[in-house]
């Protein structure tokens, strides 16, 4: 009897009622999983307000973000038909210049104007000469195959800026009378240089295959290139890195005028004073550096 009425007496275990009491303490008597679900109903409850509270606050902004975008349109549209027209000035300016300058060379010339134009690239020039060609070997990469900056042989099958000026200057040598590539007009001062994978001629980026127009007595011309140093050094590059050349003479070819001159002095020589000859005499420089 007394088994039985210790269990009935203690019917719950006493750990477990320990830890229902603890729980009652903590909590206010609510279960575990009660108090989760109502905080996470209260979480959801803060996020619904803030997202109501975002919208609202963007609806009311939005039509003034809509004039500030379309006042910021307006003025890069405005911007960019400033620039515009002030290109086209500069432009317009560039070739009165240009033509002033082949002015005052035709009109101070003297007995040498017409050399004194063709020399300076004044003037657009017709008559006989030749037609060479230089590309890049047919493997190579048009896309990016590395810098055209070089000081020797390229190793690539890619034309240098050093390939080009050795060919120009060759020309010059040979006995041109006036030089262009791919139309741009050669000057005393004119430079060939490169700028990652383009060659610049006077600042002006070119395209392969390079066409060089060269105007003086074409088959005598053609002959003196290619037996020149210049000439031997381009045949090195064909028969070493598969850079593709070909040179014919022409009956006729047309070279445009410089887009732009730069005439540093031009004055006549005073003659009977240290070793002046009496002729005019223009600082143009010579050759394509």
């Amino acid at each position: 009897m007394s088994l039985l009425n210790n269990v009935m007496d203690h019917a719950l275990d006493d750990g477990y009622a320990e830890a229902s009491a603890r729980r009652a303490a903590e909590g206010g008597g609510l279960p575990r999983t009660l108090r989760a679900k109502l905080g996470l109903a209260a979480g959801l409850a803060l996020a619904a307000v803030v997202v109501t509270l975002g919208a609202a606050q963007t609806q009311i902004s939005a039509p003034v973000v809509a004039k500030e975008r379309e006042e910021l349109i307006d003025r890069i549209q405005a911007e960019t038909t400033a620039v515009d027209g002030l290109a086209e000035d500069i432009e317009r300016l560039r070739r009165e210049v240009g033509e002033r300058q082949r002015a005052a060379l035709e009109q101070h010339g003297g007995d040498q104007s017409g050399l004194v134009s063709l020399l300076s690239g004044a003037t657009e020039v017709t008559g006989p000469g030749i037609r060479l060609v230089v590309d890049d070997a047919k493997a190579t990469d048009r896309g990016g195959g590395g810098p055209r900056e070089g000081s020797g042989f390229s190793d690539t099958g890619r034309v240098r800026d050093r390939d080009m000026q050795r060919v120009v200057n060759g020309l010059w040598q040979s006995g041109a009378e006036a030089v262009a590539i791919n139309g741009q007009r050669l000057t005393a001062l004119s430079a060939i240089r490169a700028a990652g994978d383009a060659i610049l001629v006077d600042n002006r980026p070119l395209v392969p295959p390079y066409t060089v127009l060269a105007v003086g007595d074409g088959k005598r011309l053609a002959t003196r290139f290619q037996d020149s140093a210049d000439g031997r050094y381009l045949h090195a590059l064909e028969e070493n890195f598969g850079i593709r050349s070909s040179v014919s003479a022409q009956d006729r070819v047309t070279l445009p005028a410089a887009p732009s001159l730069i005439v540093r002095t031009a004055q006549p020589r005073t003659t009977g004073t240290g070793t002046g000859d009496g002729q005019g005499a223009a600082d143009t420089g010579k050759g394509t550096s």
